[in-house]
């Protein structure tokens, strides 16, 4: 169980999960009107981090957002939403984390090493692509990595973060809880701090909310109603630690843990764009 936690590139986690983040359960990039291109970008610690980067053709442009993908997806997820906010003035850098997709490494470590993985991603553009003004969007897995990548880097001028959890071993606990019936902290503690040696992290330190307490930037944090795998509730114990005076809570209703944008629809769009666009005004 703990290698199913974190080991994502292992023939019988893949086995179980489904190989949900393989490349092939994602399209192609074949229907952007924009300019795209594939970059292979190193991590702090020196793996290949794939993504894609997407240009939008504005006369002036209002900033990069680094997408950044839920735990069972990858950097393909994001080709409409790229082209959504290329139309609306942004650049798009859409990343696999370390462990998914065309990304190299082994073990997932839900944020420990990701929020230093967005670091050097920023360096990099700046240094190669000549970009400057960052924001973030992350779904889930993703949120909470953004929300760490947030609290350590203030070259991050602003996030939209959906259905982020609070921390590792908390999710760990609450999932078991669900799924038992009991509570069974001591063995979830066990679970979550076993996954962490094998992926050589600290466990402790995948903890989103704590690093909630050193956001000064803008933030939208957006949780659904209905999300049975991170609770509401935790979407507000994360937006509640945020300091920043410039920050939005969007509850949709009846959404769940996936299904924030077919549920929210244009309008929520809508509300993310207008966020992004007030965030970008100097």
């Amino acid at each position: 169980m703990p290698r199913v936690l974190t080991e994502k590139r292992n023939p019988l986690t893949e086995a179980l999960r489904g190989k949900k983040d393989t490349v092939n359960y994602f399209k192609t990039i074949d229907t952007s009107k924009y300019k795209q291109k594939k970059l292979s970008i190193p991590s702090y610690d020196g793996l290949a981090l794939s993504s894609l980067l997407t240009y939008t053709n504005a006369h002036t442009v209002k900033g990069t957002i680094i997408l950044v993908h839920s735990s069972g997806s990858t950097k393909y997820s994001f080709l409409e939403l790229s082209d959504l906010l290329a139309r609306n003035g942004f650049n798009a850098i859409a990343i696999d984390l370390r462990a998914f997709g065309e990304s190299e490494g082994r073990y997932s470590t839900y944020g420990v090493k990701e929020k230093k993985d967005i670091q050097s991603i920023i360096n990099y553009l700046i240094k190669h692509e000549k970009l400057n003004t960052f924001g973030i969007w992350g779904k889930s897995l993703g949120g909470a990595v953004a929300l760490q990548a947030m609290g350590l880097d203030k070259r991050i001028e602003f996030g939209i973060i959906e259905s982020a959890f609070t921390d590792f071993k908390t999710n760990m606990d609450t999932y078991f809880t669900r799924v038992t019936g009991l509570e069974l902290k001591p063995f979830t503690n066990y679970l979550t701090n076993r996954a962490g040696n094998i992926g050589d992290f600290d466990a402790d330190d995948a903890s989103p909310i704590r690093y909630c307490e050193r956001i000064t930037q803008p933030i939208l944090v957006v949780h659904g109603t209905n999300d049975i795998v991170f609770k509401l509730k935790y979407g507000k114990a994360n937006f509640d630690k945020i300091p920043s005076k410039k920050k939005e809570f969007i509850k949709i209703d009846n959404a769940g843990h996936t299904n924030i944008w077919n549920v929210g629809g244009e309008t929520y769009f809508n509300s993310v764009l207008e966020f992004m666009n007030n965030a970008t005004v100097n």
